[in-house]
This record gives C-alpha cells, structure tokens and sequence, in this order.
C-alpha cells in the first residue's frame, strides 16, 4: 500500500532528528512580535503604478536551521490581496503557524496596480526582468529584509510560494532569479510564456521544453544556480480555472532547467486525498514534488487553521506546512551540521561563592566557548566562561536567590546551543523580600498594556521595569500599573519588583505583551457611486471595486447601495467593522 505523508515523514527520523539538534543550537536572534506587522508601504511601482504595500510576520521562535532565519515571499492570487486572503486575520493562509514552527520571516505584499483588472501578480509578462515591474520590486523587497540585520536572514534560505497569478509570478521568479531562490512552491501557475487567455489550456506546441527553455533564457547567466535550487507543486483536481496540465509540466520543466537525470519516486499518499510524487536527482536528492489533491478546486491549500472563502482552502492539506518541511529538509544550500548541546548544568554554593558547571558536546569540533549567565542580586552575563567538554567556574554573588543559564557556542560554524537551564539556588540567608510570583497583561490596546501581579509578603511597596529600565519614580503601594505611551503593535517586556525595609527586591520573572494594531476601523453606508467620488472605490468596466480589497460592489451608479468598512488606511471591504 502506498505510504501516507505522515508515514513517511517517520523514516526521516535521522533526518528530523538532525534538524532537531540545529533547532536546539542556533545562535540566540533577536525576537520578533509573533505578530503580523501593521501595513507597511516599501516601494513605488513605475510600471504598474501604485505602491508596493504589504505585512511581515516576525516570529518570536528562534531559527531551526544554521542558525539564522529563512525568508518567505508569499504571492496572493488574482482577486485576492494579501490584507485579505494572505495573513492569518481569520485565518489567511495560514503561514503564522510554519513560520513559528521553523522561525521564518514571512513577506506578503499586495500586487501593484490592478494588473489584468484582477489585482494579479504579472506572471505573463512577456518582459521579465530584474530591475523593473512586479519582479523587480519583489526582489527589491527581499533585498531589504537581506540588508536589515535585526531579522538575521541568511541568504541561502529564500524561499517563494503563491497562487494562481502568484504561482505563476514564483515560477517566474525561479527562473529569473535562481540565484536568490533556494526553493520554489508553485500552486496552480501557468509557466512562462503562456498568456492570459491560455490559462484554462495548454497551447498547441507548448511542452515542458518549451517552459524550461523559456526558464533558462530568463535566469540567464544565473544557470548554474538552478544546481541548487528545489520545487514543489501543488494542483487540485476539480481547478477548473487553471489547466491541471500544467502542474506536471511546471516540475518538468524545472527539472529540466536543473539539468541531469531524474528517478521517480513511489507515490506518497496525500492524508487529506491526493498523492506526491517527488524525484530525486543523479545525487539521491530530492528535487521536485508533484502534489495532485483530491477534489480540491482552484485555491491555496491552507489546512485546518486556515480560512475556507476566496479562493482559500481549509479542507485539504495544509501546504505551508508541507513546503515549509520540503525546503527545510532539501535545501541543496544550507549544510545541516548539528550544533553545540549543553546535556548537563548546575550550581553548588559554598559561602558567598556559586560554581557554576556543565558539560557540553560539539559534533563539528570543540566547544570554542560556553557562556554563563545569572540573574539575581548580583547580575551575571559571562561570554567566555571556559571552552572545552566541559566548563567549571566560580562567582562571587551577594545574598539572595538566583536562577541562570548555560549555553555553548561554535565560532567555527557560527552555531551556539539551547540554553542549559540553572534551577533557582541561594547563596547566603533568604531575602526578607521576594518579586511578586505572578505578572499577568489585562486589556491591552494600540497605546498601553494594564498590569497586575500577586502581592508579596513583607512588601510595602512595588517597582515596573519595561525593557529593563524602571517606570516608576516612587514604588506603587497598588498591585497593578497601566503602561501607557506604548507604539502600536510593538512588543514589549516587563518585570516588577518588591520594596520595603530591606531595600528592593530581584525582579520578577518577564512578561512579554504586544500592543494592538492603531488603526480604528470605519464603516460608510453609500451608493456606489458616491464610494467611488468620496475615493473610497474605483471604476472598473462601470463596476464598483473597493479600493484595497477590490471586491466588487456591483454597478457604478446611484441605485446600488453597499457598506464599505476601512480596516486599514486606503484598504476596504464588503461589510461592517469587525
């Protein structure tokens, strides 16, 4: 019987294992908000006209492979936007979660313009090229990401997805730009050289040659990146909307820009209905997947969590998922290489001085160095604590309690270890004060985040630290405070602490809050016509499009009638305010 998915997945147990061990080592990133970003405005667009608008999503998890981050471009459909159909508001499709999952930024940006009077994505371009139209500011768009450090993206961990006209703008970036892509998802999109009025059939004459030649003449002198790059793609078999056909025939193609011979593998039963098959290349590495899904329509497989209208579907498998573990398996540009793990760490107090000890393991040599760090009365941040199997080393420290951590680090693959952590130890007589035991978030709003925590015995008074700096000039005799001043969705952490005779308290433990999204949605009850003159909507073909969303509305005049709520600047939709 052919093996499921999920049957498969368990002979990959090396292979997760492996990336298990990169997840547990990485070098500790900034974290991001956990959150999809408000609406960003990056670039103008000369060519299609209009803004490169757009989200981000940041996520808090730390990197699962090499330590440093993938990037993901995902590309929305026509008559779809990425504020409506792309982020997870009601589901979306669904990225949030894989994104978490493998700690891989996620870039959604709307298409420019109102390319085929569909907002789509300039997939038949007979004009590909990287320094102007759609593909030049997506490409710009990474870059940017590619320059900011704070986001730690490796470059040989680019990835791009997306539907319909999206899928056929991915496969076009594939072949333009294979040197920035290290893997491909491409749903239900039309290869190069295929027209607009040629996506419900293949035309006569057109082969998989013909894409991959079409392919290789965009990637240009870039050929000889397609020797690393990988793909997947995914069909349903009721799309009605885009030739089935050209599912195969988009891996096909790819493989034949890869170059070399290809072995089919067995087919792997899809859970939710369908099949995979993938090829592996002269080497034994996977290259392509080939998803066909059972009676799915023309859509994006989001799976359960993901929403189920426009075009979106939650029924079927959930393909973020799936690509995301796709990619991250078979990347051809990444070497996997297990990094440090701490397997044992503690601390033994005599007097006034904590030894801190631990051991450590290093598949690709010898720990270059282990770092200490304490928190309590007498903060500790030791970056070279010793090197070695093992570390053992002494501090002195004022009375009181303390907890802390033990990492270690490679300095020759960049890799540093989960944190090893240090159970709460006392050195000296008990603090007559302790910070309170619990610091929760009530209402929190684009401005301000309100906090309470349990009291503490013997405290008279209380200290809020945000980010580490101290809010209060005086202590609260209260047991909750309002953080107020705060930026719209930003992140922010807060301790408290305890004060009364003996002074003041360690901190508490560290509450991370996120304010709110700033924007207040409104909503307006017209005719067509006065939406489109108060710009609120657009005429397209006489009908009523709403700006942003470009639902439509109906007929361009005073007898139709629609409410229109703005939920974020220059973006409507159908409907009341949420």
């Amino acid at each position: 019987m052919t093996p499921s998915i999920q049957a498969a997945a368990r002979q990959f147990t090396g292979a997760l294992l492996l990336l298990s061990a990169c997840a547990s080592a990485h070098a500790q990133l900034q974290a991001g908000p956990g959150a999809w970003s408000a609406q960003q405005t990056w670039d103008a667009d000369s060519v299609n006209g209009g803004s490169l608008t757009g989200y981000f999503y940041w996520p808090a998890s730390q990197p699962l492979l090499a330590g440093k981050r993938a990037l993901v471009l995902a590309l929305h459909g026509c008559t779809q936007t990425a504020t409506a159909d792309v982020i997870d508001t009601g589901g979306g499709f669904n990225w949030k979660t894989a994104a978490d999952q493998y700690g891989a930024v996620v870039l959604a940006p709307n298409a420019t313009g109102n390319v085929y009077s569909n907002h789509c994505w300039d997939y038949a371009s007979t004009n590909h090229n990287r320094t102007s139209g759609h593909d030049a500011i997506l490409i710009k768009l990474i870059n940017r990401f590619l320059a900011d450090p704070k986001y730690a993206i490796d470059p040989k961990q680019i990835y791009v997805a997306g539907l319909s006209s999206g899928g056929g703008e991915t496969m076009a970036l594939a072949c333009l730009a294979p040197d920035i892509f290290a893997g491909v998802g491409i749903n239900a999109g039309p290869p190069p050289g295929t027209t607009t009025a040629q996506i419900g059939f293949v035309p006569s004459g057109y082969t998989a040659t013909t894409a991959a030649n079409n392919c290789k003449a965009l990637a240009g002198t870039n050929q000889a990146q397609f020797a690393t790059q990988i793909a997947g793609v995914v069909w349903g078999t009721t799309d009605y909307t885009v030739a089935q056909a050209y599912g195969p025939m988009d891996a096909a193609a790819m493989r034949l820009a890869y170059g070399g011979s290809f072995t089919q593998q067995a087919a792997v039963t899809v859970p939710t209905g369908g099949s995979d098959i993938r090829y592996k290349d002269a080497n034994g590495k996977l290259r392509t997947s080939e998803m066909t899904i059972t009676g799915m329509a023309h859509a994006w497989p989001a799976g359960s969590g993901g929403q189920n209208t426009n075009y979106v579907d939650a029924s079927h498998v959930n393909y973020p998922a799936f690509i995301m573990d796709f990619w991250f398996k078979n990347n051809l540009r990444v070497a996997a290489v297990a990094a440090p793990t701490v397997s044992a760490c503690a601390a033994s107090v005599a007097g006034s001085t904590a030894t801190i000890s631990a051991s450590g393991q290093d598949s690709a040599g010898t720990i270059s160095s282990y770092q200490v760090v304490l928190t309590g009365a007498t903060a500790v941040n030791d970056a070279a604590a010793g090197a070695g199997s093992s570390l053992s080393k002494a501090y002195a420290l004022a009375n009181g309690y303390y907890t802390g951590t033990v990492s270690a680090s490679d300095s020759g693959t960049g890799q540093t270890s989960a944190p090893c952590a240090i159970g709460q130890f006392l050195v000296g007589t008990a603090p007559v004060l302790q910070p309170p035991a619990t610091l929760t978030a009530g209402t929190i709003t684009a401005s301000s985040i309100a906090l309470s925590w349990s009291a503490a015995s013997n405290a008279t008074g209380y200290n809020v630290y945000r980010n580490g700096s101290k809010l209060t000039a005086t202590p609260l005799t209260a047991t909750s405070y309002l953080a107020s001043a705060l930026a719209a969705s930003t992140s922010y952490n807060f301790q408290v602490s305890s004060t009364g005779a003996s002074g003041e308290s360690a901190l508490s433990g560290v509450l991370t809050a996120t304010t709110a999204n700033g924007f207040v949605c409104t909503a307006s009850t017209a005719s067509n016509y006065a939406h489109v003159q108060a710009g609120r909507a657009h005429d397209s073909g006489g009908y009523a499009l709403a700006n942003g969303s470009n639902q439509n509305m109906g007929l361009d005049n005073l007898f139709y009638t629609a409410t229109l709520a703005q939920t974020a600047a220059g973006y409507f939709v159908i409907g009341n305010c949420p």
